[in-house]
């Protein structure tokens, strides 16, 4: 295929994510070609069944479709999670570029194996799905749920303080046979990376970098999202060196989203909220603390922090970024006291 018949399919592929009308009129004004050459490659497309279209003229819609979609169903006693990858999905993403693929064996046995080993579940499914862009995977277990059995063994208040330890990572309920860094790579290895668990939602987006809990629907057990571009540039060593100190192979930086430290409806104004978002930070270098969505914060937060845990810490690095004015300011009157 011509290199630019190749830049238009994949434009055109990349409008279908979503259902998107005028698919055609918009390539051609984008490429400077004739509409009628780009319904030519639309047709393609459809004929190659990477898009589906319905209607006509400019109401016609196109979306992407599945080229390929599959589901098992696995009983968890005695389940090997590279037997799982293996024989079911290594042979669909072998003709992807190498890089994609190593990260592809990395999530999904890592999300098996915590089922295998943390669940206490009976049952695990996998839906595949391979679009012309991108690949899809769900990974469902019918155990206790990530959050809640974090809360239970971690003695945490609420369930949600079980996302702000997983984001941080090296956290594990069990340190002998776990390092705690399976979740935390996976999320960012993934262009977008889900766990539902009873009530809640919890979501990183690489491009943006973007946190987000929320309430979802009730959902049993644990439920895990992964998804990855086909053509996707990140390699594993690239996410494990954001995280790495320079000249070092360990797992010693961290960058910890502070909003996840507030319980729904508070503001960041005390030393217990402190106390908790700085819980096991002595087990890394460099933290660094991002602050996006955090508007203002208080006095004794902003002490316990950036004085009391700094001063009692001094091998760890505290890296404050996306800080408000606001907040800026709290933090140079905690530096400021002696």
């Amino acid at each position: 295929m011509r290199k630019k018949t190749s830049e238009i399919r994949n434009f055109m592929l990349r409008m279908c994510r979503n259902k998107t009308r005028n698919v055609a009129a918009e390539t051609a004004r984008h490429f400077g070609i004739s509409k009628q050459a780009a319904s030519r490659h639309l047709q393609a497309l459809e004929e190659g069944r990477m898009i589906s279209s319905t209607g006509r003229g400019n109401v016609k819609a196109s979306w992407l479709v599945p080229l390929i979609e599959k589901s098992w169903r696995f009983p968890l006693a005695g389940l090997r999670e590279d037997v799982v990858w293996l024989e079911n999905l290594a042979p669909l993403l072998v003709d992807l570029p190498e890089n994609v693929r190593d990260m592809w064996h990395y999530g999904v046995t890592e999300m098996v194996n915590n089922a295998i080993d943390h669940s206490e579940g009976t049952t695990l499914t996998i839906h595949f799905a391979r679009t012309a862009l991108d690949v899809e995977v769900w990974i469902n277990d019918d155990g206790e749920g990530i959050f809640h059995r974090i809360q239970r063994l971690g003695n945490l208040y609420d369930p949600r303080e079980a996302i702000l330890e997983l984001a941080k990572g090296k956290f594990t309920t069990d340190p002998a046979n776990h390092s705690g860094e399976g979740i935390f790579f996976t999320s960012r290895a993934f262009d977008s990376f889900v766990i539902m668990s009873r009530t809640l939602y919890f979501s990183h987006r690489a491009e943006q970098d973007d946190w987000l809990i929320d309430d979802d629907r009730d959902v049993t057990g644990t439920r895990v999202f992964l998804k990855l571009d086909n053509d996707s540039q990140r390699t594993l060593n690239s996410v494990y060196s954001q995280f790495a100190e320079p000249d070092e192979f360990t797992f010693s930086k961290t960058i910890v989203p502070v909003r996840l430290a507030r319980h729904e409806g508070e503001k960041l104004v005390s030393r217990s909220q402190a106390k908790r978002l700085v819980s096991r930070f002595e087990k890394f270098k460099t933290v660094v603390l991002d602050f996006s969505g955090v508007e203002e914060i208080g006095q004794a937060f902003a002490d316990e922090i950036f004085r009391v845990f700094a001063s009692s810490h001094l091998s760890v690095e505290l890296i404050p970024i996306h800080a408000t004015m606001e907040v800026q300011q709290m933090i140079v009157r905690a530096l400021a006291v002696k």
